[in-house]
């Protein structure tokens, strides 16, 4: 199997990093500074699983010249994908599977308006990780899991394949039933996590504690769940209930990859994620004043960050 990483931050860098360990044939192609940290340091992961260092990996900036791949792991930024994607079209075969692993769930259908069906699965990952540096990758926080599966849910020879890589190399893999149930279910779970986070600008552990700050996430987890219902998604009677438990159970010190890049002053997946709550309530009239009013906090410091001010 060749498995081409498209990105090597936290869930490119970890991911991607444990299927090379495992033997995979895994191509990183990423550009600038972490290309040259790639080729010259190779790839450390601090991980609470265990450390790891590959001295060398394969790299690449351009996709001329690599041939095609099996599997097509998109861990970029969800605002990435689009413009990251553009440059795929010499990697994919025949049989290429491309799967999302970012945080939103409009990945799918960008990918198949640009490759067809036939070449996107969905996907979702959970881990708290970051690069500390070009190369330089620190899990510090909760069990890594993936999980994809083909768009119209049959359980296909390479999903069991990439599945089957993944738990060799000693990461949880799935194939759910249903696999927008499961983006859904993580769509309600980070949403108002990084929402909150990115508002509060401090851990889980401390607005976990706060009887506002935990409010807050309740009431937007609530008005995501009714939007998911208006769209055919039943997320279950229990679904607020099972996502403030997974609050209440992450290390205190966890943050979501939206908080650290709004508290670090850098673009990040504002609009793919509360953002898209808010398009979505409107388009199914559905009242969502909570989330209406994180994504307008936050909003000028995205623009910042883009130089739109």
């Amino acid at each position: 199997m060749r498995v081409a990483v498209i990105g090597a931050g936290g869930v490119g860098g970890y991911f991607g990093g444990r299927l090379a360990q495992a033997g995979v044939d895994t191509t990183f192609f990423v550009r600038g500074a972490t290309a040259g940290a790639l080729r010259t340091r190779g790839l450390r992961v601090e991980s609470i699983n265990g450390d790891f260092t590959l001295e060398q990996v394969q790299v690449a900036e351009h996709p001329l010249m690599q041939g095609t791949f099996d599997v097509i792991l998109m861990t970029v930024k969800s605002w990435q994908i689009r413009e990251a994607a553009s440059r795929l079209g010499p990697l994919i075969g025949a049989d290429t599977l491309i799967v999302p692993l970012e945080n939103g769930i409009d990945a799918p259908e960008t990918l198949v308006k640009m490759f067809g069906r036939e070449h996107v699965a969905g996907g979702l990952c959970g881990i708290i990780a970051f690069a500390v540096e070009p190369g330089h990758i620190r899990h510090v926080a909760s069990e890594p899991f993936v999980m994809f599966g083909e768009l119209d849910n049959r359980v296909s020879d390479r999903t069991v394949a990439l599945r089957d890589a993944f738990r060799t190399a000693g990461v949880k893999a799935d194939i759910p039933p249903d696999i927008m149930h499961s983006m859904w279910t993580k769509f309600l779970f980070i949403v108002p996590m990084s929402a909150v986070g990115a508002l509060t600008r401090v851990p889980v552990g401390e607005w976990r504690a706060n009887a506002e700050a935990r409010e807050l996430a309740e009431r937007s987890a609530r008005e995501l769940i009714a939007v998911a219902k208006k769209r055919k998604i039943d997320l279950g009677k229990d679904a607020l209930e099972r996502t403030m438990e997974r609050y209440d159970n992450l290390a205190p010190e966890s943050t979501s990859s939206l908080q650290r890049d709004v508290m670090d002053g850098k673009p990040s997946e504002l609009e793919a994620q509360i953002g898209e709550v808010v398009r979505l309530a409107r388009e199914s009239g559905v009242a969502a004043p909570v989330s209406e009013f994180l994504y307008q906090s936050l909003l000028p410091q995205e623009r910042k960050a883009r130089g739109a001010v």
